[in-house]
């Protein structure tokens, strides 16, 4: 068993695992205490040893069913009448073998995929080291070719042995099994044999989720919903981190003289820190009104989720939804998480989301019970599509709404294109608003809080 764990960890690191002679023990120790009959135990003990990564996990498992499967003693039931045939064949190949790659190829036919796999792992560092300099595998390619000519020529002195040999006995069915492992050698040979496969999945599924950020709303499946969640809790997460750098940056006031001396005084002035005096950094006002009607609900609740993220960012947020009337969430948001928060406001018995939307009806009453939240730090951000039923769009309050503060930015979640067909008041509305921008979906809805943020 101590020479079967040997020979496959020198496979295992001929192909770019990383295994130390102490996880070698290890394992060998805790084999003892395992049932080896048991391939899954068996298995389990030799990936928790020499599996560092979970990226590794795919290459280890090619290595395992190369060495353990695919290369398991193929020839021992061809040598039982004929004990001489596997001993010749191999003698023959080896001494009609021309350079290393060739003898490397007879080893692997021979139950050592060792040196094979070194070849292997060469080639694919070569590729990788030259695509990230002047983006060509050439000398890749060259490798590859070589090794399959070698190929060829083993598989033509396996032919000529066997025409030598024919009246022996088993010799068909030895050159079966060589042909086969020849096969196999070919189509290792066509493969990158490196965890990097792996890396190209990661890559893909990462792709894969930039590509859902340009899907509209209203085309996301339930399954793409649940992980857009994740998505946006992601880009969230990277937005802390870019405004918490350069908050950190900008508290760097006037020098405090005294704290300085103070300081420098314990060292004699050696050495000099300077100390600055902190300066809060300067967050602006936010009131967000947010249609949450049956005609945009595919976006209303990743609109909640705009909502909610800007509250960290800027000293006081006002939030309110509405449908034929106002209602403000600000408290919501303050009290629970995201998820908690969203569901709460679209389970409000207090709003009937199959009424007809009235965004006049909403200005108006925010005219007379929240005008007051305005003033001119305010930023007033409207998230709807405008369509307001053929009802009075009172277009005149939100002219007074945009006197009352610093900017008015109008949100739609509809393609430009429909936004001045049937009901919709957007080219009413968009006279009183310093900003208009579409945000059909993720990618927009990011740049825009993005941009306001940063």
């Amino acid at each position: 068993m101590l020479d079967t764990i040997a020979l496959f960890v020198n496979c295992c690191r001929s192909s770019g695992l990383a295994i130390a002679t102490a996880e070698v023990l290890d394992c060998m120790a805790q084999l003892k205490h395992i049932d080896l009959l048991d391939e899954n135990q068996f298995k389990a003990v030799l990936q928790a040893n020499f599996v560092k990564s979970y990226r590794l996990i795919p290459h280890f498992d090619k290595i395992y069913h190369l060495f353990f499967h695919q290369l398991k003693s193929e020839l021992s039931t061809t040598t039982e009448q004929d004990p001489t045939i596997f001993s010749d064949m191999y003698s023959y190949l080896e001494k009609t073998s021309t350079d290393h790659l060739d003898a490397s190829i007879v080893d692997f036919l021979f139950d050592d995929p060792n040196a094979y796999l070194q070849q292997m792992y060469k080639i694919q560092t070569l590729s990788e080291e030259q695509q990230q300099g002047v983006k060509s595998n050439m000398g890749a390619l060259n490798m590859r070719l070589s090794m399959m000519l070698t190929i060829n020529q083993v598989r033509a002195r396996v032919a000529a042995f066997s025409g030598d040999n024919h009246s022996r006995q088993d010799v068909n069915q030895m050159i079966r099994v060589i042909d086969k492992r020849l096969d196999r050698a070919n189509s290792m040979l066509r493969e990158d044999m490196t965890f990097d496969n792996h890396v190209q999945v990661v890559r893909s599924k990462e792709s894969y989720r930039k590509n859902l950020g340009a899907v509209p709303f209203s085309a996301l499946s339930p399954d793409e919903i649940l992980e857009m969640r994740d998505v946006v809790n992601r880009l969230v997460r990277k937005l802390k981190d870019v405004v918490g750098r350069r908050y950190a940056a900008m508290r760097k006031g006037k020098i405090d003289i005294k704290k300085t001396l103070r300081r420098a005084d314990k060292y004699q002035g050696v050495p000099m820190q300077l100390v600055y005096r902190n300066r809060p950094p300067r967050k602006g006002k936010i009131v967000t009104l947010c249609d949450v009607s049956g005609s945009v609900w595919s976006a209303a609740r990743f609109m909640l989720n705009l909502i909610y993220s800007l509250q960290e960012y800027f000293s006081q947020v006002k939030s309110f939804v509405f449908v034929a009337g106002l209602n403000e969430v600000t408290d919501i948001f303050d009290r629970y998480d995201i998820n908690t928060a969203i569901e709460s406001i679209m389970n409000d018995p207090d709003i009937n989301y199959q009424d007809y939307t009235d965004y006049g009806e909403t200005f108006r009453q925010f005219n007379k019970d929240h005008m007051a939240c305005l003033n001119l730090k305010t930023t007033l951000i409207i998230v709807g599509d405008g369509r307001s039923n053929y009802l009075n769009p009172q277009a005149h309050i939100l002219e007074e709404m945009r006197n009352h503060c610093c900017r008015v930015i109008w949100l739609n979640p509809e393609p430009e294109q429909f936004w001045s067909t049937g009901d919709s008041e957007m080219h009413t509305y968009r006279q009183h608003c310093h900003e208009v921008r579409p945000c059909i979906n993720l990618n927009q809805l990011m740049s825009f809080i993005e941009h306001l943020v940063l």
